[in-house]
């Protein structure tokens, strides 16, 4: 007779050593913690708050101040996570390809989809600008965001259009997350108002 295999156990939930439980436990409170914070820091400057401290955030996440830089080294860590967690809920959205295959389509589709991703990100992107001269990493988010502005904007213009140097740059400064921002907060129009001059815009600079 040959020898009797032996059977491999493998440990399931239950045969968790106490000590891997505790560290799997401290593991899920640090990350509940981690994004309470952000939560937080996203919920104020929702609100409002265009800069809010780290007491502020600490306040409103229900944890103490210490936590919160135990979990980010300054408050720039935290706002380079907060944009990212944006980046990642706006990005999908650009990249959508338009679906109209005639230029008045394009131009309205346009007008819709920027100004619903301005709307969504206009407070987080006016209270980043802030930090921007200061921030290598807000620096660089800023300057990908206008490249991604630019290239979707190219993309969707008739060909000769997007060639035009004047005329694009023109385009391009007209339909800018910062037009928006002056339509809805610096003169105070509703947003159905502030689209209804985005496509104005459009329609202007872009013929036919």
């Amino acid at each position: 007779m040959g020898d009797t295999p032996k059977l491999k156990i493998v440990k399931g939930p239950s045969d968790t050593s106490p000590g891997d439980r505790q560290i799997d436990g401290r593991r899920k409170r640090s990350e509940r913690s981690r994004r309470q914070i952000i939560s937080a820091m996203f919920d104020l400057i929702e609100e409002g708050v265009v800069s809010p401290s780290a007491s502020d955030v600490a306040e409103r996440a229900g944890v103490g101040l210490r936590s919160v830089f135990r979990h980010f080294d300054e408050m720039d860590t935290l706002y380079r996570d907060m944009m990212q967690s944006l980046e990642e809920e706006v990005l999908p959205k650009i990249m959508v390809p338009f679906q109209s295959p005639d230029l008045a389509g394009r131009k309205a589709e346009m007008v819709e989809r920027r100004t619903a991703i301005f709307e969504r990100i206009m407070p987080f992107k006016v209270s980043a600008g802030l930090r921007r001269f200061q921030s290598d990493f807000m620096m660089d988010s800023h300057l990908r965001f206008r490249m991604l502005e630019r290239a979707t904007l190219k993309a969707n213009l008739p060909p000769d259009v997007s060639r035009d140097p004047v005329q694009f740059e023109a385009i391009e400064a007209a339909l800018s997350f910062e037009t928006w921002r002056r339509l809805r907060q610096d003169q105070s129009l509703e947003i159905d108002a502030a689209k209804a001059a985005f496509a104005r815009l459009v329609d202007a600079l872009v013929p036919g």
